[in-house]
């Protein structure tokens, strides 16, 4: 199995924002710049055959525009595995209940993203890794899913993802 971690663009400061937090949206400059990292994505030819996101706006928002670069339209599934708040075995349970061949996108929040990645390389539930604003890793799982069982492929930010596009 191939796993993308994805976080969500740049959204709209929480003082700024009047709503509550889980509607917090994206900003224009964070849509723009989201869409550029996803053609990174299409350069590396990372195509998914699932997309899991956190159910808060600003990552399903991330998730709609890499979806719609996309030539083959995959469903976006909203999962709460990816909210903030969720333990980062959460998302390794419910990656288990996917195919083995498959190659999914999660987009979410830090510092969940990093946590699950840290779990997925080193066994234990590590923030020593840290995304940015539409950055991404990929992480490879060769047979269970399982905490120690990832292998980094990549760790990229957003500029070297928009270097790409």
């Amino acid at each position: 199995m191939n796993c993308l971690f994805f976080r969500h663009g740049i959204a709209v400061e929480r003082e700024e924002w009047e709503g509550t937090e889980r509607q917090r949206p994206l900003t224009n400059k964070g849509m723009v710049r989201t869409r550029q990292s996803g053609k990174g994505l299409l350069a590396l030819r990372v195509t998914p055959t699932h997309i899991l996101s956190s159910p808060l706006t600003r990552a399903r928002q991330t998730a709609a525009i890499l979806q719609a670069l996309l030539q083959e339209k995959i469903p976006v599934h909203s999962t709460p595995e990816l909210e903030p708040s969720a333990p980062p075995h959460a998302i390794l349970a419910l990656l288990g209940t996917l195919p083995p061949d498959g190659f999914m996108w999660c987009i979410g929040h830090e510092p969940h993203l990093s946590a699950t990645a840290g779990l997925l390389l080193t066994g234990t539930s590590s923030r020593a890794f840290s995304f940015k604003k539409a950055g991404a890793c990929l992480i490879q799982i060769e047979r269970v899913v399982r905490p120690g069982a990832g292998r980094l492929v990549w760790w990229l930010t957003p500029s070297q993802l928009r270097a790409l596009a």
